[in-house]
């Protein structure tokens, strides 16, 4: 047991942005039927405990639990529904890596659950056709996120080219207005709330996506606050700094901190030349050592 909990962290500490956060949403969700599982078998119901962390509609709810803001997007309310979500942020989490980096990923993954609850909010409290479910309908899941991830990456890449089941080569322009489209569609469905925050989600995609075509980066607060956040339990923030010590004369470390920076600066060049390529002659113009570098560089 200690080898496979050990296998896992090594696992996670290796992984991509999209991997590390697929196994967030593994983990909650493990735990949490865990949860469920154990209460059921003393005829208790972990109903409770599961809508603290989903976003409610009513805005006199949210209130009470502004944190559900981000907690639902990392909530799901089955095996069926997490195992799709998760299976739509590998595809497309490894397909925009690249195109953009991880930490672009892990901005827009929270910016799309979050412009995708607040549509959620705002259409289930301005469209009187909402106000019957209003006071109990909640919302749970990646979905917003994950078509965020979808839109961002159709908007750089259009013509790009997955492949479907079934269906064969299909533009990624094409599958991006299919999914928004049928969200459109089904707006007054059972799952509205879910639809409606899919909309949410890829307009939050589209955002990105446009914004950093101009230079500017909407994920730059969130990654900040990320980071900062993460800061907190890293072993290093809390040592005591030792004291300074200054080398005389050691032309050795010169030169070692002279050959890094070179290295450095021919890779950032490389991949600065890269891009250039990849935004004037598109993904399919890069050969192999070209796509291998720029992954290389989105982990980095």
């Amino acid at each position: 047991m200690g080898h496979i909990i050990t296998d896992l962290k090594e696992t996670f500490r290796r992984g991509n942005t999209f991997i590390r956060l697929i196994y967030i949403n593994v983990g909650i969700f493990v735990i949490g039927t865990l949860i469920s599982v154990i209460l059921q078998l003393f005829n208790l119901s972990a109903t409770g405990i599961f809508d603290l962390f989903a976003l409610p509609a009513s805005l006199h709810r949210f209130i009470l639990q502004p944190w559900s803001l981000l907690s639902y997007m990392f909530m799901h309310a089955g095996f069926l529904h997490i195992l799709f979500n998760m299976l739509w942020l590998y595809w497309f989490g490894s397909l925009f890596l690249y195109f953009f980096s991880g930490k672009h990923l892990r901005g827009l993954y929270v910016l799309g659950g979050i412009c995708g609850g607040l549509f959620y909010m705002i259409a289930y409290n301005i469209f009187p056709y909402f106000s019957q479910t209003l006071p109990f309908s909640t919302l749970v899941g990646a979905s917003a996120s994950v078509l965020a991830i979808v839109a961002a990456t159709a908007y750089r890449e259009p013509n790009y080219r997955v492949q479907l089941f079934l269906f064969g080569a299909v533009r990624l322009k094409y599958l991006a207005l299919i999914v928004i489209g049928t969200d459109l569609l089904f707006i007054t469905s059972n799952n509205a709330g879910g639809h409606i925050a899919h909309l949410g989600g890829a307009l939050a995609g589209l955002w990105f996506a446009a914004s950093l075509s101009k230079g500017k980066d909407v994920t730059y607060w969130i990654n900040w606050f990320l980071d900062g956040f993460a800061s907190l339990f890293q072993k290093k923030t809390w040592k005591r700094k030792p004291k300074m010590k200054v080398h005389y004369g050691s032309d050795t470390s010169r030169e070692k901190d002279y050959d890094y920076n070179a290295r450095k600066k021919a890779q950032s060049d490389e991949v600065d030349r890269i891009l250039e390529k990849l935004k004037k002659s598109g993904y399919e113009s890069l050969t192999t050592e070209e796509k291998k570098s720029l992954f290389d560089a989105s982990k980095r």
